[in-house]
Parts: structure tokens; sequence; C-alpha cells
């Protein structure tokens, strides 16, 4: 009696495509059940397929089976495809989405995540391809962003591992930094202000020459001919440049001038203000 009753309740349970047509026109909660049950499978196989080392298995299982039942809900047997190629595409983005959101330590607006992702694919492919680190106007034409996106997408690079700040950071050029301790970029961030506060008060033949000396490394022979004089001026104005610079910089962190050593080059005070 109990088997004819287990033969009766299996013969009531359509085949797939049945089953797929029955719950896309009735859309009855037993069959979408029955239809997750089947496709359990195609689940786990995606997930593992996707895993990484650190991931859960389950927590992939899961998003995966989502994926799935998201699939069911737009299927329609009409169409003339089957099932598992339909609800492939859909589980991989579940899975696609749940490492690109889960990779992210602090919270990172959707666009620039995926500006970040097409930006480090571009870096890595110009990379291999020139031999050298492409400008930011190379990875904005592979990307098709705009250049300030892409600066935008590398400033994030950051907060998807972020260092722990438990964590002693040293290199091979000093000793370990722990949190809490001085950090010397502080003083050369108020320095640099300082410093840019400081140079417009130098007369423009003078600004120009620094600028081509120390930010963009021309020699004195170079400067002296793109500006139209001799290297032994390019000498001086240099000399007279940096002296005022020290000097002024002086006043503002002592509030004095300190006597000159000898031999050294007295500064103008023209322009102290």
């Amino acid at each position: 009696m109990q088997h004819g009753s287990q033969q009766a309740s299996s013969s009531s349970v359509p085949d797939l495509p049945g089953l797929h047509r029955r719950y896309f026109e009735q859309r009855r909660a037993p069959d979408r059940a029955l239809l997750l049950e089947r496709y359990q499978g195609l689940a786990r196989a995606l997930a593992t397929r996707s895993a990484k080392p650190s991931d859960d298995l389950d927590d992939l299982v899961q998003v995966a089976l989502l994926g799935v039942l998201s699939a069911l809900e737009r299927f329609d047997p009409d169409r003339n495809i089957e099932f598992t190629t339909f609800a492939w595409a859909t589980v991989q983005g579940e899975l696609k989405r749940y490492h690109r959101d889960r990779g992210w330590a602090i919270h990172v607006p959707r666009r620039l995540q995926e500006a970040y992702l097409r930006t480090a694919a571009a870096v890595e492919d110009l990379h291999q391809e020139l031999g050298r680190q492409p400008s930011l106007g190379e990875i904005a034409k592979r990307t098709g962003d705009e250049e300030e996106l892409v600066i935008e997408a590398l400033e994030v690079q950051g907060a998807r591992r972020p260092g722990s700040l438990d964590a002693r950071w040293s290199d091979d050029s000093g000793p370990a930094w722990e949190p809490g301790a001085i950090d010397g970029s502080f003083v050369e961030v108020e320095e640099r202000s300082l410093l840019s506060s400081l140079l417009p008060r130098l007369a423009p033949r003078e600004r120009e020459v620094l600028q081509l000396r120390f930010l963009e490394e021309w020699t004195q022979a170079q400067i002296a001919e793109r500006i139209g004089c001799s290297q032994m001026h390019v000498s001086r104005l240099l000399t007279r440049a940096l002296a005022r610079l020290r000097e002024w910089v002086e006043i503002e962190n002592l509030g004095v001038v300190r006597r000159p050593r000898p031999g050294a080059v007295h500064a103008d005070p023209v322009g102290v203000s």
C-alpha cells in the first residue's frame, strides 16, 4: 500500500520540461522548490569553480542558488533554450557581484568599483605590451574613460586591501613603522606647503630656473640655452634664489634671520614681506 502511494506521488511530478512549464504558468511554491532541488548540482559546480582560497564554499553555494532562483523567475520555456544555458549567465553574474562587493573593505560607489576593475586590467595589459608603466592618457584611451575617472579609480585601490593597524610596516631602507610613531611625511608636507607659499615672492626668472632645475631635472646647460644666457648666470640665479628661500623659511619658522656663514651668499632682503 505504501509502495503504491509513493508510485502515485512520483507520477504526479512531471518531467523537467513539464515542471518548468507548470511553474511558468502557475508559479506554485512546491514546483519552485522541486526545481531548485533539481539544480543544486549546477549551483554547487559553478560556486566551486569560482571559489577562492579565502572563500566559504557554503556561502558561494547560497549565492549561486539565489542566481538559479532569479533565473527561474525569468525563464520562459517557449524560447526554446535550455534552462541550464539560460541560468549559467545569471549565476555567474551573481558570483562575480559577490566577489566584487566582498573585495572592498570600505564602501566604494559601484561606478568607481567598475572603473577600478577596467583600469587595473588596462594597466596590466598595457604594461605587458609597452614594457613600461602606461601613462594616464594611454590608460584612459584603453578603458574609454575620462582621465579624471581613471585618476579616481587608481586612488581607490587602497580600499580593496587596506593594511592592518596591527601590522609592522617596514622596508629595506629604514626601521619598521608602528601606529603612533612620528611620520616624517607630515613634516615633508608642511615644508612643501611653506615652500609653495614662498615661491611667488621670487622674480619670475628665478622661479622658472628653479622649476626647470629641480622639478623637471634639467641641467644648467639646458636651462641656459632655454632662457638665453650663460651657464654661469644660471648658477648665480639658482644660488641667489635658494639663499632667499632659506632666509624666508627661517623668518617664517623662527621669526629671526640667522647670521650668514662666512663666504655664504648674502640674500637680498628685497621681496621679503
